[in-house]
């Protein structure tokens, strides 16, 4: 599938009489052309995986060459380090977004499980996407946690406000819970794209899969649910 990503119009040269139409050419290297060579890249990934991603290519579609492609990310390494952080970036956005809704506001315990719900539907959607930001990195451990640090905080400003209104065990450390609950929520997203779905395979068909990710995801958010909450729910 080409990548779907705006050039310039072609320019038309007459020699002979005849008009020749020559495939525009992007020369200067600047934020502009990295942007549209990581959407590309991007869209690249989603369809067809890493195996897919051809520098070459990559310049073709853009308009470019492998030139400004190594100019710009030194190399396809350098590429996939930015598709990395891009990756997270994105993820990050989209789980803050879900900050932004009412319920969340009003109800913490609520919120944490609709991050986990806004993180499965990213995975499911871009799991080639999903592989290069959990997959073997093409960044140290120091810059892989930097990078990934966008789809954590969502998560730790929820569980905090939770702590502030009471709704979890007192004394409660927020990254320790934080942590536990994105642990919960990744392990159950990468066993799903991997087809480790027993459960799953016995319901036989797909809305189970996210029934059972919901009741895994309610039930590791009510291991630190404070006594209070629990005797008001029961």
């Amino acid at each position: 599938m080409p990548c779907l990503v705006p050039v310039h119009p072609a320019r038309t040269a007459v020699i002979g009489g005849s008009s020749l139409r020559r495939v525009p050419r992007t020369k200067v290297h600047d934020a502009a052309l990295r942007t549209r060579l990581l959407e590309c890249a991007s869209a690249t990934l989603s369809a067809g995986g890493l195996a897919a991603l051809s520098l070459r290519s990559l310049a073709a579609e853009v308009g470019t060459s492998t030139t400004a492609v190594y100019a710009l990310f030194g190399g396809k390494s350098g590429l996939l380090e930015a598709l990395h952080a891009e990756a997270f970036s994105r993820l990050g956005a989209r789980l803050d977004a879900v900050l932004d809704q009412r319920r969340t506001v009003d109800d913490p315990v609520e919120g944490l499980v609709a991050l986990g719900r806004a993180y499965r539907d990213s995975a499911l959607a871009n799991p080639h996407i999903y592989d290069v930001m959990f997959g073997e990195s093409p960044v140290g451990r120091e810059r892989w946690w930097a990078a990934a640090a966008p789809t954590v905080r969502p998560m730790a400003r929820v569980v905090e406000r939770a702590l502030a209104v009471g709704a979890l065990r007192p004394g409660s450390e927020p990254a320790t819970v934080s942590l536990a609950l994105w642990a919960t929520v990744h392990g159950l997203v990468s066993l799903h794209l991997r087809g480790l779905r027993a459960v799953d395979d016995r319901a036989g068909n797909d809305s189970s899969a996210e029934e059972v990710f919901e009741l895994a995801l309610r039930t590791a958010v009510a291991g630190w649910l404070s006594a209070s909450v629990v005797a008001g729910r029961n």
